[in-house]
């Protein structure tokens, strides 16, 4: 299945000439959030009306004294607005407005959307039933692999998969929707001029391709420590529910999911090992109500019957990787793969459980390996490898 966005009106839902960047560009530096902006644009009538204004009438109208503030000051700051007018255009980001169409009405049910959202890529992506998965950036193999998987399912079946363009967890959901031909939103915790994390890059541009990387912060904006707590309300705000696939105890994961949780949209766990550290957030979301997951009807069943009903009627693509029928097993390894769990196992205590020779298990655990059903860590010990259930 090939995806498609769909059809927006271009003239209405982003900003077209020079005038309108110049004065949305203003807007997103004095960080003023969505709601408050539309209130006083509606009382005063346009843009430009609204940015004309002294401090205290903009705070007559409800605007916050520092946001008041830095409106006024943008007004005087001739070369960092020259900037961020070049920087856009270098780039090829859009902006996309509360006051317009192409906003997400997804975002508009938050407390605290921002007035003006960065895109690089397809803005119409934003529109589309979004799904969260997010999750540790130093995951378990298993926990990589199980984000892709369940990414390239989910985006196979319509549904864009939105995460945080960080290593790890977020990296595989991404990779796992585009693999699948689907589309995948980025939130990005920087200015979209930036690269980061480097490593990620690559993946980036393909995204830019495929989806859209999304940001409320102007260009320029480094990757400060603060903005990412701040981006993880709008991965939440985008979607329908959080996916968390791994999570360690204090993972910044958790926080997406309390951001899911006061804004009203589903949070989803995938249990782990009670021996794993990268388990206890996801289990810690559980005890707190969390959805259960086991597999991928455990989360479509909880989305809205509108959503539901039309990925249903979307045939499912083939993904790659984590769908075709596998070669049966003979007994002996299936005899080994009940024997080691999903926790590093070492040759000798496989040997010992099964009955079988050394040589039996060696060469078994290579054949396994080779298919992707095994793995091993650096200390020589071997795991299975998790594969999401469809």
């Amino acid at each position: 299945m090939t995806a498609t966005p769909p059809a927006t009106s271009a003239p209405t839902s982003t900003a077209t000439s020079t005038t309108d960047l110049a004065e949305l560009c203003q807007l997103a530096r004095a960080g003023l959030d969505a709601h408050r902006f539309r209130e006083a644009l509606a009382r005063t009538g346009s843009v430009s009306d609204l940015l004309q204004r002294d401090e205290p009438a903009l705070r007559s109208l409800g605007l916050p004294p520092a946001a008041a503030r830095r409106l006024v000051i943008g007004r005087n700051q001739p070369q960092q607005l020259a900037a961020d007018l070049d920087a856009l255009q270098r780039h090829a980001i859009t902006l996309v407005a509360a006051h317009l169409p192409g906003y997400p009405p997804q975002l508009l049910a938050i407390a605290d959307p921002p007035a003006v959202l960065f895109v690089r890529g397809e803005p119409a992506c934003l529109l589309t039933p979004q799904l969260a998965i997010v999750g540790s950036r130093h995951p378990t193999a298993n926990g990589a692999q199980t984000a892709q998987d369940f990414a390239a399912h989910f985006a196979a079946l319509g549904l864009t998969i939105t995460s945080g363009l960080a290593l790890g967890i977020d990296t595989a959901s991404h990779t796992g929707a585009l693999a699948a031909g689907g589309f995948t939103v980025a939130v990005c915790g920087t200015g979209l001029d930036q690269r980061y994390p480097e490593r990620n890059a690559e993946l980036a541009d393909r995204i830019t391709l495929h989806g859209a990387l999304v940001s409320e912060f102007p260009p320029g904006t480094p990757p400060y420590p603060g903005n990412f707590p701040q981006r993880n309300r709008l991965i939440s705000g985008l979607s329908l529910g959080v996916l968390v696939v791994e999570a360690a105890r204090r993972s910044g994961s958790l926080a997406t999911a309390r951001c899911a949780g006061e804004q009203g949209r589903e949070v989803f766990a995938i249990p782990g090992s009670i021996h794993s550290s990268q388990s206890q957030g996801c289990h810690q979301l559980l005890r707190q109500g969390a959805t259960l997951v086991e597999n991928a009807e455990d989360v479509l069943s909880e989305l809205p019957k509108t959503v539901f009903n039309q990925i249903l009627e979307s045939p499912p693509a083939s993904l790659t990787g984590g769908s075709e029928e596998r070669s049966r097993l003979d007994n002996p390894a299936e005899i080994l793969l009940d024997a080691l769990g999903f926790e590093p196992t070492s040759v000798d205590a496989l040997i010992a459980s099964t009955g079988l020779s050394s040589t039996s298990v060696a060469s078994l655990l290579l054949t396994l390996e080779l298919e992707g059903r095994v793995a091993s860590d650096l200390a020589g010990r071997y795991f299975r490898c998790a594969r999401a259930l469809f």
